[in-house]
Parts: structure tokens; C-alpha cells; sequence
């Protein structure tokens, strides 16, 4: 196996490799803790092929003496984005002076490779200054721990109303979105936020269009078997039974509780990665509910199901409204496997309501979605 170094040192992360290209490339990741003393606490990789998950078992790493952890992995070959954590993201990996985080590690796998990292330190060594929430006046939280029958668990819920709505009378669209603790606030957000608030502010104020955003806190760990309505190496599939809570029970109370627009033409669902995933299954399993999508970024190597189902629950979509987008640096099949779907849905590519984006500069991160956002907003609800 070819051997690649980083190093991750004032802010910039160098790379070395090369190889050829294997579907299932195996990562092998041997981590030296240069600055920090030994710890108790398991170590982790998080990164944008385990959904930026800070403390998976699967992707605990294992100690090879008193400094040293290795971790043997199988992920897509192409590029990727990670960091190393104790477990949560208050105890990421940060630069050797604890005043800046570390910047995310990027790899391009080719081929079989190892992987040498040195942890400059911990975040949670150094004093922290007060985290600024960065959510506009119109975010809310709707509920701390929001009842989910269907699940037998509880969520937090947020919910962003346009300016002006306590004055007006209007009924407006609503825009449902998974991984709530990203779309609103960086002191929530593990990497970055979408700025969903900051986005429609901006829409609210230069065109007029307005909308209700509700999101959906996701369940942490609990997050990828949600988010999937099938079984998968990860364990059995939730995602039916959480779209199910969206369809029966959070929708009739946010539809009892604010002036919505409860038609599927103006109620939509959204979410990137697994969030897409779940999205893309939520519009085909209820098109009399959801009349719009936004899927960036899917998942769907993880759901090959998926199309299948949604050629039998949507063999003809008619006023649904989808929206395609995905990057061309994330990972070798992400495109591929969005352009399967987005054909299968519209072979002749000629319907207006079902639109693809592929942008060459497009990474598996949030900026990359907020960038997007406001072409998708648009869409969805053109009028």
C-alpha cells in the first residue's frame, strides 16, 4: 500500500499519495498524540462518509501502544473530509496553540492506503470563550423534547417564521428540514451551519418570498438508522417510522398551531447527505403530503433500494417538484447515483419540476448547501 502523510499545522494540511482507483478502498489510520498525555476516552473519525458522526463505535480507533491508535476502514474511493475526536465535537482535534480548530483533513483515496496523523491537541484542554449564537430573531425553539410516538424518542424542534408574520394575516408555505442543529445557529451545528435563517431574511427583504421553516434536531448516533428507512451494516432502518412522525404528527401540529399553507404545492422536505436520502423517500412514500424536495447531496449508496421503492411509489411524478444538487468533489459515486435517480424520475429530461445540479466545485460540507439554498428556496415555491 502506498503510504500518505498529514500533517495539520497552521491551518494548512499537506498531501502527499498516488494510485490507482478501487471501489472499496481500504483506509488503514495510524494516529500519534505528540502534544496531549494518555487518554481514557476512545478516539474517533468523523468525516463526511460516516455523516460527521464524532463518537461511531465503528469508527472507534483501536490502541497500538501507549501513543498510538490505528483504524482499518472501507469507504468510497474519491475525496473526502474528516477530523479525529474524543468522542464529541467539544473534544475535536485543534491546532497546536488551541486558539484556532483544526481545519478539516482532506484525502483522495485511489488505492489501498495508510494514513500517519499527529494530533497537534484537544479543544476541551484549552479555555473556551463563550459560544455566539448566531441565529436570527425569527428562529425559535418550538420544543426541547418534541413527543415522537412513532420512535419512542424525543426531539428538539426549531421553527423559523418570516418578518412580519405576528403582524400579518397571510398563511404561508412550510419547509420541513432534518439535522436541525445545522440549518440555524453555529453554536448547535458540529461543522458548520446552513444560515437557512440569514438566507430567507435576505429573500423576505429582496423579493418578497416568505416561508415557515420547521427543523427536525437529528437523533445523534441514532442518525444514520433514522435517516434510512432500510437495514444496513449500520442497523435496522428507522426512517420509515420517523417519516411517519413527520406525516402524523409534527405536520398536524405545526399546521394547528401557525397559518400554513397545508397543501403538498406549498409544503415541502428537505435535507442533505442522509437528510437527502430521507427526503427523497418522504416525497415518494407521501406525494399527497410533500409536494417539493430539496435532496443535496443524497446518500443513496447506502439505500440501494431506494430506487426501486420510489419507482413504484412514484412512477410518474405530476406536480411534485424535486430538487437535485451535488457537488463533483465529493465522493466517485455521488454523482453517478444522483444522476440514476434524477433520470429514472424524468427519463427524457424534459420536465421543468424536476431540476439537476452538478457543480464542479461542490463539496460534501454546509457551505456548499448554503450556497445552494436560495436556488432551491426559489424553486420550490416559485410563486
Amino acid at each position: 500500500m502506498d503510504k500518505l502523510r498529514l500533517f495539520c499545522a497552521r491551518g494548512l494540511i499537506l498531501l502527499l499519495c498516488g494510485g490507482p482507483l478501487f471501489l472499496n478502498a481500504q483506509v488503514k489510520l495510524e494516529v500519534r498524540l505528540t502534544v496531549v498525555s494518555k487518554t481514557n476516552e476512545g478516539i474517533y473519525l468523523a468525516g463526511d462518509f460516516n455523516n460527521w458522526n464524532p463518537g461511531s463505535a465503528i469508527f472507534r480507533f483501536q490502541q497500538a501502544g501507549t501513543l498510538n491508535y490505528k483504524l482499518l476502514l472501507n469507504i468510497p474511493p474519491g475525496k473526502h473530509e474528516f477530523k479525529v475526536t474524543r468522542g464529541s465535537w467539544d473534544k475535536a482535534e485543534v491546532l497546536a496553540g488551541g486558539k484556532q480548530p483544526a481545519p478539516n483533513r482532506l484525502i483522495d483515496l485511489k488505492r489501498d492506503t495508510v494514513i500517519h496523523m499527529t494530533i497537534a491537541n484537544w479543544a476541551d484542554e484549552f479555555k473556551q470563550q463563550p459560544a455566539q449564537h448566531t441565529f436570527s430573531k425569527n428562529v425559535r425553539i418550538l420544543d426541547t423534547a418534541f413527543q415522537m410516538p412513532q420512535l419512542g424518542k424525543k426531539r428538539r424542534i426549531w421553527i423559523y417564521l418570516p418578518a412580519g408574520y405576528q403582524a400579518s394575516k397571510k398563511n404561508f408555505p412550510v419547509l420541513y428540514m432534518h439535522d436541525g442543529q445545522n440549518l440555524f445557529d453555529k453554536v448547535t451545528s458540529g461543522y458548520g451551519e446552513w444560515g437557512v435563517d440569514e438566507v430567507l431574511d435576505s429573500l423576505s427583504k429582496n423579493s418578497g418570498k416568505q416561508m415557515i421553516v420547521v427543523g427536525i434536531d437529528h437523533g445523534g448516533k441514532d442518525r444514520i438508522t433514522e435517516y434510512n428507512p432500510y437495514d444496513s451494516q449500520y442497523g435496522k432502518g428507522e426512517g420509515k417510522a420517523y417519516v411517519d412522525f413527520l406525516v402524523k404528527t409534527l405536520k398536524p401540529y405545526i399546521d394547528a398551531t401557525f397559518r400554513t399553507l397545508k397543501d403538498p404545492g406549498h409544503t415541502a422536505i428537505a435535507g442533505s447527505s442522509m437528510g437527502g436520502l430521507i427526503s427523497m423517500y418522504a416525497i415518494a412514500r407521501y406525494p399527497e403530503v410533500f409536494g417539493n424536495a430539496g435532496i443535496f447531496s443524497p446518500a443513496f449508496w447506502l439505500a440501494p433500494d431506494l430506487y426501486g421503492e420510489v419507482s413504484r411509489l412514484l412512477p410518474n411524478p405530476g406536480e411534485q417538484r424535486i430538487y437535485f444538487v451535488a457537488g463533483a468533489l465529493e465522493t466517485k459515486t455521488m454523482l453517478p447515483d444522483l444522476e440514476k435517480m434524477y433520470h429514472q424520475l424524468d427519463p427524457s429530461g424534459g420536465n421543468a419540476k424536476i431540476r439537476l445540479k452538478e457543480a464542479s466545485d461542490g463539496k460534501h460540507s454546509e457551505w456548499f448547501w448554503h450556497r445552494e439554498f436560495p436556488a432551491f428556496a426559489t424553486f420550490i415555491f416559485p410563486n
